[in-house]
């Protein structure tokens, strides 16, 4: 990371203020209104710091998710540029699980196809051809989403720092070869409370989203890290994201992929 700005001690401080609206449930304002000229390395110095600390906690590093992908997230958010996050065993909701909104500030969600790896996948060249080659399976995913800033007002530094609004994930439906499958042509329906919200394909996402896994592995080979084999991959959201209550039930539908649900309570 060549472009970081913030001194240790600031990183360190930008990091508790993200812990603790992650593990409390409480909105913060975006980081840049105190360090307007931080830059996108710093919010992954940021993110790296939360990342030890989860790690030191007792958490497990599953894998990494890409974020911002899709033209309609990144219209939705106002940024250009995607990113990435980290996910924790902590984050996994199993398949037709429950979750509880208390627990989170702005919760939304978005149907993602996963990858699971196979092999080791390392930057700084990553090619789509390369991920698909050591990708063992994937599977259909819904990404619990949540920002923790004021007012949706944010940026992507700030975004980053907060590991994406990463928060939590549930995997589902049935795993399927790549080699099987047209990743871009690949639908998928998204249904709250059974009405459809969302629908898109595969293409939504960097125009196939093993080029957004790619991308994630060469950002990683930025942040002087690789993606091991066994990772659990999310390629990013297909659809815009959809707010959820308590009381609601989402369920995804996958073309050849099969069906992935969850429900908010309280």
């Amino acid at each position: 990371m060549k472009d970081v700005t913030l001194n240790r001690e600031d990183i360190v401080r930008l990091c508790e203020r993200v812990e603790g609206a992650q593990t409390r449930a409480y909105e913060i304002p975006k980081l840049t209104n105190e360090y307007p000229a931080m830059t996108m390395d710093d919010g992954y110095a940021v993110q790296n710091e939360l990342r030890r600390r989860f790690i030191e906690q007792g958490h497990k590093l599953v894998g990494w998710k890409a974020g911002l992908t899709s033209r309609a997230k990144m219209k939705q958010m106002g940024v250009e540029v995607p990113s990435i996050g980290f996910l924790t065993d902590k984050m996994a909701v199993p398949e037709g699980g429950k979750i509880s909104v208390s627990e989170l500030v702005h919760p939304r969600v978005e149907c993602e196809i996963a990858f699971v790896t196979s092999n080791d996948l390392e930057g700084p060249n990553c090619t789509a051809e390369q991920v698909l080659a050591a990708t063992d399976y994937v599977l259909p995913a819904i990404e619990i989403i949540d920002s923790r800033f004021q007012k949706f007002s944010f940026d992507l530094q700030s975004v980053i720092a907060d590991n994406g609004s990463s928060a939590r994930f549930v995997g589902g439906g049935r795993p399927r070869y790549a080699s099987d499958l047209d990743l871009r042509t690949l639908g998928v329906v998204m249904e709250k409370n059974g009405e459809i919200v969302e629908m898109g394909a595969g293409a939504a996402v960097m125009n196939n989203p093993a080029e957004a896994v790619a991308m994630l592995v060469n950002i990683l080979h930025g942040l002087g890290e690789y993606l091991p084999k066994g990772s659990f991959v999310m390629s990013g959201g297909i659809t815009a994201a959809v707010a959820v209550e308590p009381g609601d039930f989402v369920s995804a539908r996958f073309q050849e992929l099969g069906s992935v649900s969850v429900s908010f309570i309280e």
